[in-house]
C-alpha cells in the first residue's frame, strides 16, 4: 500500500484521507429511521366487538398510523398466535361436539357470541386430548374453525369501514419460537420453573425482581395468553429502538411480567394500559353477553344513517380516546359519541387557518421521551378551541 511522503522522501506510513467538510447548502442524508414495534393485546374472535374492544383497536390504529409518520412501525396483531389458547380451542371443540357440522358463512357476530356465551356458562374444561387434534390443525396448517373464520370476516369489514389498517386478520401468522423453544430460552436465562417431570406446571420465574410466579403452561401441557404472548415477542421485541404494548388493566399483572421478561432479553418496552368502557357504570366480560346494542356493527349503522365515512371515521375515534380517555371512569354514552361525531363534522369543514408545521413536527409534539406518537394527547389537540385547525394532512394520514 502506498504512504504518506515527507520532505525528505520517507515512507511514513498509510496516507490518511480526511473528510472533507459538507459544502454551504449541501443536502445532508436524513438520520436512520427508529424502529418501533406496535404489539396490542389480540381479542379473540368468538363475540361482537364491544366499545372496550374498539376503544383498543381504535388508540392502537392512530398510534400506528401516526408514529408511522416519523419512525418506522411493525403493527403485530397475530389472531394465529393465540388460537392455541384455551379459551379458542375449548370454544371450537365445544361448538362441534354441540353443533355438528353447522354453517356459520351466514350468521352474525352476536349469533355466534351468543354460542360463545353459552360455551362459558357450560363451565366445562375440555381434556388435552380432545383439544390437541385442534391445536395441531393450528401449528401444522394454519386452520381457523368457520366460526372463528366468519368472525375475523366481518371483523376485516368494521376495520374497512372505520378506516383502520389491517394488520392480517385473515392472514396465517405463526409465532417465531415454539413452546418447547421458548421455555429453553427462559430456562437459559433462569427465568423458568420446569415442574413437569412432577406432574406439575411450568412457570415463569421473574422472582428475583419482586414478581410473582406465574404459570404459563399448565400439567396438561396447556399454553395461555401469556405464553403465547411469550412465543410471540421474546426473539422480535429485541430487533426494534422501542416495543409498545397496549393491554387492559385486568392484565396489568401478566404485562408487568412480560415487560420484565423481555427486557432481560435486550428489549425496550413501553406499556400503555387502557381501562375498559363501562356499560351503565358496570363493567362487564363479553363472555357473559349484554352487549346489544352497543356492538361494533350496530354502532357504526347507527352512526352512518346520519353521517358519512369521513365523518364516522373522525368522530368514532374522537370519542373513544379523547372522550373517554385512557382510564375507565366515564360508561359509554350514545349522546356523547353524537356529539363527537357532530364535532368531526365541523372539523371537516372548518375554514380555521391550520397550523403551518410539517406534519412530523407536529405529531413529534405528542412523543415526550418515547419514540411512539401518543394517541390521546394528539387526539385531544384536535379539539382544543384556541389553537389552529389540524392540517388537512394530519387528518388524512392519521384519522380518516
Amino acid at each position: 500500500m502506498p504512504g504518506a511522503t515527507t520532505a525528505g522522501g520517507n515512507t511514513t506510513g498509510p496516507a490518511t484521507t480526511l473528510p472533507h467538510p459538507p459544502q454551504a447548502g449541501a443536502v445532508l442524508p436524513d438520520p436512520p429511521r427508529r424502529r418501533v414495534l406496535l404489539a396490542p393485546i389480540t381479542v379473540t374472535p368468538s363475540k361482537p366487538l364491544t366499545p372496550s374492544h374498539l376503544k383498543g383497536l381504535l388508540w392502537t390504529d392512530v398510534m400506528y398510523r401516526a408514529t408511522a409518520q416519523v419512525a418506522d412501525v411493525t403493527y403485530r396483531y397475530s389472531p394465529t398466535t393465540y388460537h392455541l389458547t384455551e379459551q379458542v380451542l375449548g370454544f371450537w371443540e365445544h361448538l362441534d361436539r354441540t353443533h355438528g357440522d353447522t354453517d356459520y358463512s351466514g350468521l352474525t357476530e352476536e349469533d355466534i357470541g351468543e354460542l360463545y356465551v353459552g360455551y362459558r356458562a357450560e363451565d366445562r374444561r375440555a381434556r388435552l386430548a380432545a383439544l390437541r387434534p385442534y391445536a395441531e390443525a393450528v401449528e401444522v396448517h394454519g386452520w381457523v374453525h368457520p366460526a372463528s373464520a366468519r368472525v375475523l370476516e366481518l371483523w376485516e369489514a368494521h376495520y374497512a369501514r372505520l378506516g383502520m389498517h389491517d394488520p392480517g386478520l385473515l392472514a396465517h401468522q405463526p409465532p417465531e419460537l415454539g413452546l418447547e423453544e421458548t421455555i429453553d430460552r427462559l430456562r437459559a436465562v433462569g427465568m423458568c420453573l420446569d415442574q413437569r417431570a412432577y406432574g406439575s406446571s411450568v412457570f415463569l420465574d421473574a422472582t428475583r425482581y419482586g414478581l410473582p410466579l406465574r404459570r404459563i403452561v399448565d400439567a396438561e401441557g396447556r399454553p395461555n395468553y401469556l405464553a403465547c404472548a411469550l412465543r410471540e415477542l421474546l426473539l422480535l421485541a429485541p430487533r426494534f429502538d422501542e416495543t409498545v404494548l397496549l393491554y387492559d388493566r385486568e392484565l396489568e399483572p401478566d404485562y408487568l411480567l412480560l415487560e420484565r421478561t423481555l427486557t432481560e432479553f435486550g428489549a425496550t418496552v413501553r406499556r400503555v394500559t387502557l381501562g375498559r368502557v363501562p356499560i351503565d357504570g358496570q363493567i362487564r366480560s363479553a363472555r357473559h353477553g349484554g352487549w346489544h346494542d352497543h356492538t361494533t356493527g350496530a354502532l357504526l349503522e347507527r352512526a352512518a344513517a346520519e353521517y358519512d365515512d369521513p365523518v364516522v371515521r373522525l368522530g368514532m375515534r374522537l370519542y373513544f380516546i379523547a372522550g373517554l380517555g385512557q382510564g375507565q371512569q366515564q360508561s359509554f354514552r350514545h349522546e356523547a359519541l353524537h356529539q363527537c361525531l357532530t364535532r368531526a363534522a365541523k372539523l371537516l369543514t372548518s375554514e380555521k387557518p391550520t397550523d403551518p408545521a410539517p406534519l412530523p413536527e407536529v405529531l413529534s409534539r405528542h412523543r415526550r421521551d418515547h419514540l411512539h406518537v401518543n394517541p390521546y394527547r394528539l387526539t385531544s389537540s384536535l379539539l382544543a378551541r384556541h389553537r389552529p385547525a389540524p392540517p388537512p394532512e394530519l387528518l388524512t394520514a392519521v384519522y380518516l
